[in-house]
């Protein structure tokens, strides 16, 4: 068990309580229980790594309980229960040798190793929907939600919010835009967070803006986004919908770059490879998906029988990629590179210029190289869907 727990490329988290390894070469899923039953009350709500090498994974359950595993014994080691608040988990981090963990009701609680008991608490509002750590300063977490606008918080001691977004202004109409932030992400080399919406938006924040409003706004489709990934070197983010629909919207000009084909349930978790131009997925549809962003387009890797959340890690050795919030992420060791995809990396890019405020519901995507299909256009993308068959192993 533990030598097929360490050769596993993406794990996922499942509403029944499992921990799924998936090893993408195989195209193999192996099932990781605590109890050896199956329970609906330790659905796996989100995932985090445990440490810096990325042998350990934090399991957050929704009775509660957090739950460490062990890549390299494949087995569960520990588990600890972190009351407070109401709701399943939304967040899960670690700082300074301690557990960070967020819940629904909008209690961010700090839990030392050696204790039962939690050393700070943050109230950041109700409803919230996502929290999610820095990872180039891990003492700032982000929070949003439903009627709970975007917050920058210092785990250090403060109780105030660093940074406080101001909703947008009034619609044509002079009616409040009402506020749904159902994923974040922290733009890399920057102060810039990005937030996808209930409400179809995607929006792109600067702290340093006196304005507080966003600095850029694209809209993509006519369906809630449910989830929010960055693409390698942060100019780009990957965005899903629940009719299963991906597309990259370009930071830089507002702009659709690309719609990816294939899913057929709503969108769960996404998250890129942090150095190769891979995707993960996963959604109701009970399929892991791994699709090439470049150099060609394309469904790479497609393992059935999972549902859940993908996330994942960007540390220095990039040892894995795991989809964003939720239940998933994928392994990039040196060993296991190979095994993940074969796409060219990426030339390092600085941070994102952000262009003023743009609307992408209606682009013209004018690369000669491109194929596209002339079999009706998809609703509110104003852009048809690639014609291109996926190449590789995944079909």
């Amino acid at each position: 068990m533990a030598a097929s727990a360490r050769w596993n490329h993406v794990w996922l988290g499942t509403e029944t309580g499992i921990l799924k390894g998936v090893n993408l070469q195989r195209k193999q899923a192996t099932n990781f229980t605590e109890s050896g039953r199956l329970r609906r009350e330790e659905e796996v709500t989100v995932l985090a790594w445990g440490d810096e090498t990325e042998s350990q994974i934090l399991v957050g359950c929704a009775n509660g309980e957090v739950k460490r595993f062990s890549t390299e014994k494949g087995t569960f080691t520990s588990g600890r229960r972190c009351p407070g608040g109401e709701g399943v988990f939304r967040g899960l981090a670690r700082h300074d040798g301690c557990l960070v963990t967020c819940v629904e009701s909008g209690i961010i609680r700090v839990w030392p190793e050696d204790t039962s008991e939690h050393r700070a608490e943050v109230q950041v509002g109700p409803k919230v929907c996502r929290m999610r750590q820095d990872p180039e300063r891990p003492h700032l977490v982000a929070t949003g939600g439903k009627e709970n606008a975007l917050k920058v918080w210092d785990l250090q001691g403060s109780q105030e919010p660093v940074f406080r977004a101001k909703n947008v202004r009034n619609d044509w109409l002079d009616l409040r835009v009402p506020i749904w932030d159902q994923d974040i992400q922290f733009l890399p080399g920057s102060q810039r967070l990005v937030t996808c919406t209930g409400y179809h938006q995607v929006r792109v924040y600067d702290p340093s803006s006196p304005t507080r409003r966003p600095v850029l706004e694209a809209s993509y489709g006519e369906y809630p986004l449910t989830a929010l990934t960055l693409v390698p070197g942060g100019t780009s983010v990957v965005v899903g919908n629940t009719h299963g629909q991906l597309a990259e919207i370009d930071l830089r000009q507002g702009r659709l770059v690309c719609c990816l084909k294939g899913l057929a349930g709503s969108v769960r978790g996404l998250q890129c490879h942090p150095t190769r131009p891979l995707l993960a997925s996963c959604g109701l549809d009970r399929v892991l998906r791994v699709h090439r962003l470049r150099d060609p387009r394309g469904l790479e890797h497609k393992v059935s029988g999972e549902t859940g959340c993908p996330l994942s890690s960007a540390p220095a050795s990039s040892r894995t990629f795991l989809p964003a919030p939720g239940n998933l992420f994928v392994k990039s060791s040196e060993k296991q590179r190979g095994l993940v995809g074969r796409a060219r990396a990426r030339e390092s890019e600085g941070s994102p210029q952000i262009s003023p405020k743009a609307n992408v519901k209606c682009p013209k995507v004018t690369d000669p190289s491109t194929q596209m299909t002339q079999k009706g256009e998809q609703r509110g993308l104003g852009v048809k869907p690639w014609a291109r068959e996926p190449e590789g192993p995944g079909f």
